[in-house]
């Protein structure tokens, strides 16, 4: 990927590249996702911006009501973008790399901090 493109145009040219065989043959290449999974994406994302820390997971199950969609944590794991444990959602380096995308994204569209 050219080093010269900002971080939300990366992360659209990582999108656009799945299916095609350039995608098919860069195991970082993350599929297309439902808004589902970008959702635990976009919860993780809310997490980083408001603590000021990096986030490598999230809670799949807090024990007060709140969960994880399962469908959501599942297409992440067949993405190779999370593993999933017992109470736990743990992102890949991969994982880490899209949530860095969004947050850059983010930041993009807020204007300077």
């Amino acid at each position: 990927m050219p080093l010269d493109l900002d971080e939300d145009q990366q992360m659209e040219a990582i999108m656009a590249d799945h299916g095609t065989a350039q995608a098919q043959n860069n195991p970082q290449t993350p599929p297309p996702l439902s808004d589902k999974a970008l959702a635990v994406f976009a919860f993780a994302a809310y997490h980083q911006l408001e603590s000021g820390e990096p986030v490598t997971g999230v809670v799949r199950r807090d024990g007060a009501g709140h969960k994880a969609d399962e469908a959501a944590i599942e297409e992440l794991r067949e993405a190779g973008l999370a593993t999933i444990e017992e109470t736990r959602v743990e992102f890949t380096d991969q994982g880490e790399a899209v949530l860095a995308a969004l947050v850059g994204a983010l930041r993009t569209v807020g204007g300077p901090s």
